[in-house]
């Protein structure tokens, strides 16, 4: 059953497993951690009880781990693994003011980075280690304290605060536009949307009083920039945040066939949008939790 809990076996005993395993025979495992082999036998008899499968054949002098060793070696191995870097996190000094932070790399180029000094400025000696992913990363694994990223909030094991919504505006390539005068005209179109929002064009569409319309193609793009590129060649039809989309209409290399406001009155749940999201544990921490206060008290 799924969330269902289980007991899990004592520390001592997984630790005499892992050691074993590590080493190959009881008595070097013994040796490794400083006690008797018939210590490390009792701890593995122990586990195996506990586990109700075997972990070790022992054949004369020579012991083989079974197939359910091999496949808990692992998982015990991640966890040890993980024990080790919270200690090192906690006894390290060097930790103490680090801050490692997963961010959207189009809110990191165009928001982050021109008021990232701000914060340093409210926390001095802060150590910022940042990264630019396009989505919510392990916050364990990849040894993440906050991540900032584009979507519709929709990270419910975490703790979720929208920093700004993301409204977009329809837009193509001048020679595309000419092809364009009213909103059923998409339907002709190829669309060119975010692999992390297959659905907003959808959405859009409905939005437009179109919500079966068939479409003629689409085009996912793994970034806002690379899609903004592709709305530009002419390849498509695309959904470009609005502040990119002021300034390449400026420009002359991008119209908004439909107009500028077209889309203003969306429901705001279905306008994607810039979250901070962070495990709630980690703002217990001093600098993760200052963090969060900051960026959610900006001015976007």
């Amino acid at each position: 059953m799924a969330g269902q809990y289980t007991r899990l076996p004592p520390l001592n005993a997984l630790r005499a497993f892992w050691a074993v395993m590590r080493q190959g025979t009881f008595r070097s495992a013994a040796d490794e951690l400083l006690v008797t082999p018939q210590a490390i036998s009792q701890q593995i008899k122990l586990l195996e009880d506990t586990l109700h499968v075997p972990l070790f054949e022992r054949k004369a002098r020579v012991i083989e781990p079974t197939e359910h060793a091999i496949i808990l070696s692992h998982f015990v191995q991640a966890g040890f693994d993980e024990f080790s870097e919270g200690i090192r996190r906690v006894t390290n000094s060097t930790y103490r003011n680090r801050i490692n932070i997963n961010v959207s790399p189009y809110f990191a180029t165009r928001y982050l980075m021109e008021r990232l000094e701000r914060f340093r400025q409210r926390m001095p000696g802060a150590d910022i280690r940042l990264t630019t992913m396009v989505n919510v990363r392990d916050f364990a694994a990849d040894e993440v304290d906050v991540s900032i990223q584009w979507g519709f909030g929709n990270w419910k094991e975490y703790d979720v605060k929208l920093l700004m919504h993301d409204p977009k505006i329809i837009c193509c390539s001048p020679e595309l536009a000419k092809q364009i005068s009213s909103p059923a005209d998409l339907g002709r179109m190829t669309l060119l949307h975010p692999v992390m929002a297959r659905d907003l064009w959808r959405k859009v569409l409905a939005h437009l009083g179109l919500p079966s319309m068939e479409m003629a193609g689409e085009i996912e793009f793994q970034d806002a920039a690379t899609m903004r590129r592709g709305s530009i060649s002419g390849i498509g039809v695309g959904l470009v945040s609005k502040l990119d989309a002021l300034a390449d209409i400026k420009a002359g290399t991008l119209v908004a066939p439909l107009g500028l406001d077209i889309l203003d009155t969306m429901d705001k749940k279905d306008v994607p949008g810039f979250y901070l999201v962070v495990p709630r544990a980690h703002k217990r921490v001093k600098i993760i939790s200052a963090f969060c206060d900051w960026i959610t008290a900006e001015q976007w």
